[in-house]
């Protein structure tokens, strides 16, 4: 099997905060710069590195906003976060848990440090993904998955090197708990320091791995240090992420849906009509409601 390779290593972009409850780099798709199409399905990456936030007694996050067309993925790995949206879905994650919303026709929602959390303090670090729909699911009703940690499938690897965590997709045959409309694998790998764990998707899914915590070296060569990024050529399948250091690595890895994307704000279509659309349906008030 032919080993694939790291195309490009980039470091964290400059931050910009989103509402006033998250600090992040986005990865995807301006970190990357080479539009939506590069990493489709993953369509945005927003990473909250760690990030102290003091204690509040006003919750902070981002206020109610409309989606329509593709999913939002949260995963916590420090802090904890409230959801609310207007199809009345609410719930909480903490540390290790996975929020998964499908916007689909139309949502409102926000997200906000949960309560606690916010009136403590502490180290917040997160992931948003934007994990875009084929056309004939965009307009499906909208749904949502709360992951818990206990929820995922968890594979121990040999000779005390780590675990592997299977959000969604699988790994080694152990699916993830997560339901996804195309094919989507999403992992962390927890490495202990000279752990090693290899993983194998198909050569024209798009891959990268984001160094969450600790350091890491991919194929006994390329070194990718914490907070950043490696995107990988789509040539070859297997390759292998050795811990340099205790490390937290996610891995993403899923098949492009190779449609023409049209987006615009919170909208991710086909067509420039249909963001008309989404636009014109939103100030109708057909997305719900929501305090």
């Amino acid at each position: 099997m032919k080993t694939r390779q790291i195309e490009r290593v980039l470091t964290p972009p400059t931050p910009h905060m989103v509402g006033d409850g998250f600090r992040v780099h986005q990865y995807i798709p301006s970190g990357i710069g080479e539009g939506f199409e590069r990493m489709d399905p993953f369509i945005m990456m927003d990473y909250n590195s760690k990030f102290y936030f003091p204690p509040t007694d006003q919750p902070r996050g981002v206020g109610v906003h409309p989606h329509r067309g593709f999913e939002t993925v949260t995963i916590a790995y420090k802090g904890s976060v409230a959801h609310h949206d207007s199809a009345g879905n609410s719930g909480v994650i903490g540390e290790g848990d996975v929020q998964w919303m499908t916007a689909a026709s139309g949502i409102l929602h926000k997200e906000y440090h949960e309560e606690k959390f916010s009136k403590a303090g502490g180290y917040f670090q997160m992931v948003q993904l934007w994990i875009n729909l084929p056309a004939k699911d965009k307009m499906s009703s909208p749904k949502y998955q709360g992951i818990t940690n206990a929820e995922m499938k968890k594979m121990e690897l040999p000779d005390n090197a780590g675990t592997v965590e299977v959000i969604a997709g699988e790994y080694q045959g152990e699916k993830g708990p997560a339901f996804t409309f195309t094919p989507v694998n999403m992992l962390n790998a927890k490495l202990n320091k000279g752990g090693k764990a290899t993983f194998s998707f198909p050569e024209n899914y798009n891959t990268t791995v984001l160094v969450v915590e600790g350091n890491i070296k991919v194929n006994n060569s390329e070194e990718i240090k914490t907070d950043s990024l490696g995107l990988f050529a789509n040539e070859g399948e297997e390759f292998t992420i050795e811990a340099t250091d205790d490390a937290v690595v996610l891995i993403l890895s899923g098949e492009p849906i190779n449609e023409p994307i049209a987006a615009q704000g919170p909208f991710v279509m086909n067509t420039r009509s249909e963001i008309i659309q989404a636009i014109s349906d939103f100030n109708m008030g057909k997305f719900g409601y929501l305090e």
